[in-house]
């Protein structure tokens, strides 16, 4: 099997997208394998027939181990055939190729016996109620893609995207017998390894009060304009790195590591347990608006395990929102090649007082900063804590100005 990614160490089997016999071009797609994150797609380096198929699907190999031979000709693939799948081919196989982006050829209609897609498309399709049969496909050899199915189904990209309120549901609960044991997905066994990562470091905790009612106000009004309280918190979490860039440095053995960039990681909940933290890459330099388009994209993709590995291994900074769910406050756990994550409660109508002595109603949020004390101190929590809360409180209108 190639290797799909420098942490991955296993892959499995999705679906085969060309079976035995069938004419392989060089670069056309052979198979879709399923790493920890994402679902890809695993092109040959040679033209020929795919002579045997090592591996079904829903098996699971380690990175390395041949899953399909490739062959120069029909009678290669019928002396295969005779020997068993398993047999040693009469000729060297072309071994499958490392995933990389196939070339576009001219659309075709997808085969009336069989239908050729990409798993994002089978999974849009179902959410959309697109039937894929008779489908003009423009992918690589007719191959249908999402971007068919949303011109199937009458809606542009934006709008045949994973609806917003699809964001703020919590995963479903993997229903199981009782007494039954449920193995882990390939994506929660990713989860748990960072968690133990995670014990290793020896991190803090600072919780601050956050004023959110000019916030409130301010989200309302860009709201209409496709805007998400995920791209105001992320813009406002970048506005106030570039000030203290020490929160988005992490541990490394030779000292302190400041990356060139701020890329913003967000927590998504997946279907079936796990999750993902798809990243908004420059977030300090990305407008608002294109921020929030950013943001519905990779949700959607996140959905349907097509991110590509820097869309969500490259953040320098984490927030986790459990708001959205009415939690009030909670502790989230630093992933493992960060310096910090931040923990946003809801924000909710409380009684204050003010500075005069008189009381009044404000809303308000609780944010929870989980540090790696190697890198960062609680001083300098606290400064990045109070900055962004003057930015939240004071001047959230900025946060559309840069």
């Amino acid at each position: 099997m190639p290797a799909l990614s420098s942490t991955m160490t296993e892959g499995k089997i999705v679906e085969w997208l060309k079976q035995p016999g069938d004419r392989v071009e060089r670069g056309e797609s052979v198979l879709v394998v399923e790493s920890d994150k994402a679902d890809m797609d695993v092109e040959s380096f040679e033209a020929g027939f795919l002579g045997a198929v090592l591996l079904p699907a829903g098996g699971t190999a380690p990175v390395g181990e041949t899953i399909g031979l490739v062959v120069q000709t029909q009678a290669e693939v019928l002396e295969l055939q005779a020997k068993g799948p398993t047999s040693a081919p009469p000729a060297t196989p072309a071994p499958i190729a490392t995933p990389t982006p196939a070339p576009v050829a001219t659309p075709a209609p997808v085969s009336s016996n069989r239908v050729v897609a990409s798993p994002r498309a089978r999974k849009l399709a179902q959410q959309l109620g697109v039937k894929l049969e008779g489908l003009m496909g423009s992918g690589p050899h007719g191959r249908l893609v999402a971007a068919d199915v949303e011109k199937a189904a009458g809606k542009s990209p934006a709008q045949a995207a994973i609806p917003a309120a699809a964001i703020q549901v919590a995963a479903p609960v993997v229903l199981a017998q009782p007494g039954e044991i449920k193995a882990f997905s390939t994506l929660q066994q990713a989860v748990n390894r960072n968690m133990l990562a995670s014990l290793n470091t020896p991190s803090f905790r600072v919780g601050y009060t956050i004023g959110t009612t000019k916030l409130d106000i301010f989200y309302k009004q860009v709201k209409q304009k496709g805007v998400t309280m995920t791209a105001l918190l992320a813009k406002a979490a970048a506005l106030t790195l570039v000030r203290h860039p020490l929160i988005n440095a992490a541990y490394s053995d030779a000292g302190i590591s400041f990356p060139n960039a701020i890329n913003v990681a967000v927590a998504v909940a997946m279907e079936g347990g796990g999750l993902l933290t798809p990243v908004l890459a420059q977030a300090d330099r990305t407008d608002l608006y294109s921020l929030s388009r950013n943001w519905a994209d990779l949700v959607a993709r996140a959905r349907t395990k097509q991110l590509k590995p820097e869309e969500y291994n490259s953040g320098t900074f984490t927030l986790s929102n459990l708001g959205m769910f009415g939690v009030d406050r909670f502790d989230a756990i630093l992933p493992p090649g960060t310096g910090a994550i931040l923990a946003v409660g809801a924000s909710k109508p409380v009684v204050v007082a003010n500075p005069d002595g008189s009381i009044a109603v404000k809303s308000q949020m609780q944010v929870n900063l989980t540090a790696d004390h190697r890198v960062i101190y609680g001083a300098d929590a606290a400064a990045f804590l109070k900055d962004l809360a003057l930015l939240i409180e004071n001047e959230p209108e900025n946060l559309a100005l840069f």
